[in-house]
């Protein structure tokens, strides 16, 4: 994913590097949650299951192999594309130790983030109701 203008400084100098290093070097180029590979195109059936092409097997998302015939039942199949990005586990962008980063498709990272993400949006929502509430008055209760 790529990184935000404001949010550059964040991240050290040598960034792109490290995370190439984490994404191709030590993860071989696959998510490390979910095993999908880098730049390929899957079929996946929108919870997590998708095919690895690879192997010839349906995955889970956490790319334990399934078997049956119960894999798809009522579910629709979709296509994308894997990206993989480098995340921070801990969300701290100040550590980039080896333990610290993730090489994380683009569903496993934004799965990683969704707690994260809800916290900041409910921080920006409680900040505006102050600006609100100290230089407008109380919101209407409505």
């Amino acid at each position: 994913m790529p990184i935000r203008p404001e949010h550059r400084f964040f991240y050290p100098i040598h960034w792109r590097q490290l995370s190439h290093q984490i994404r191709f070097d030590r993860a071989d180029g696959r998510c490390e949650r979910c095993r999908r590979p880098h730049g390929a195109t899957i079929v996946h059936l929108g919870d997590g299951r998708w095919y690895d092409s690879d192997a010839g097997a349906w995955r889970d998302g956490n790319g334990r192999r399934l078997r049956g015939d119960t894999l798809i039942g009522d579910a629709r199949p979709g296509i994308t594309r894997v990206f993989l990005a480098t995340a921070h586990r801990e969300h701290d962008t100040s550590r980039n130790g080896d333990r610290d980063l993730a090489a994380w498709c683009q569903r496993c990272h934004m799965l990683h983030d969704a707690p994260e993400h809800a916290r900041r949006r409910r921080l920006t929502f409680l900040r505006g109701k102050t600006l609100g509430d100290l230089f407008s008055g109380p919101y209407p209760l409505s």
